[in-house]
């Protein structure tokens, strides 16, 4: 059994007791949350694809932590001219642990 939850602007392939990396949702670590936004739900030989969404299906989440992605850097210049710009970004993500989806 999978799912295809969008939250953040992506989309995810999640199954149950999976752990994903999300974009920072604005839950207290230990809360469970219910996903709407469910694009897809498999069920063995049964698929649902939605029309964006499918009709009352939820994926029942557990939040985990916050956390910080890697460092990225972004380095600018202009050769021969002393111009050079870095700049470090860090993604604030949330971790999330699926428990359950329901269809």
């Amino acid at each position: 059994m999978f799912a295809i939850i969008k939250t953040g602007g992506k989309q995810y392939k999640v199954g149950p007791g999976q752990t994903i990396e999300v974009e920072r949702l604005p839950y207290d670590v230990g809360a469970e949350i219910d996903l709407e936004d469910v694009l897809l739900v498999s069920q063995e030989e049964d698929i649902q694809i939605g029309e964006p969404h499918v009709e009352g299906a939820r994926v029942r989440v557990t939040v985990m932590a916050h956390v910080r992605g890697p460092k990225i850097l972004a380095f600018r210049y202009k050769s021969k001219k002393r111009v050079r710009r870095r700049r470090g970004h860090r993604q604030e993500l949330t971790r999330l642990r699926i428990d359950s989806i329901e269809a």
